[in-house]
């Protein structure tokens, strides 16, 4: 397997979460698709719908890549407050894992602070203002 990359739907505010991650990540999107790229005589886009994102990925490190939509009205809305699967991300250092909770974290809901945990890694668990719930850690014996 080459990797693993979560998938998150948004209620129509995936471009503002995203530039959001990629100020706490850095990095540069690689793609972004608006409905309104795919309209045409065979996929009507409604005008509403025309600005919100059919695609956005943003890579994380070297083989990772963080991907999302915006769900279309017509599917109905998703769920925010939910108990999606987390998101996990693991750091090369505790600053890494301290400088990436505290950035993703603002305006969310911490649900455990960092700290050293009793099997023995560095990590934090929230959910930011999204409502997309991340655990961040770093593992010094991987």
């Amino acid at each position: 397997m080459r990797a693993i990359n979560p998938w998150i739907n948004f209620n129509g505010n995936a471009e503002e979460a995203f530039t959001f991650y990629r100020s706490v990540f850095g990095g540069e999107f690689t793609k972004i698709t608006r409905f309104k790229d795919l309209s045409g005589p065979d996929f009507q886009v409604a005008e509403e719908e025309a600005d919100k994102i059919m695609y956005i990925s943003l890579p994380l490190g070297k083989n990772n890549v963080l991907i999302a939509n915006d769900v279309p009205g017509f599917l109905g809305r998703v769920s925010e407050s939910e108990n999606r699967s987390k998101i996990h991300v693991n750091t090369e250092s505790r600053e890494e894992a301290d400088r990436i909770f505290n950035g993703l974290s603002v305006g969310g809901e911490v649900e455990g602070p960092m700290g050293d945990s009793p099997w023995g890694t560095y990590a934090g668990m929230f959910r930011d203002k999204y409502g997309i719930e991340w655990i961040i850690s770093f593992d010094p014996v991987s």
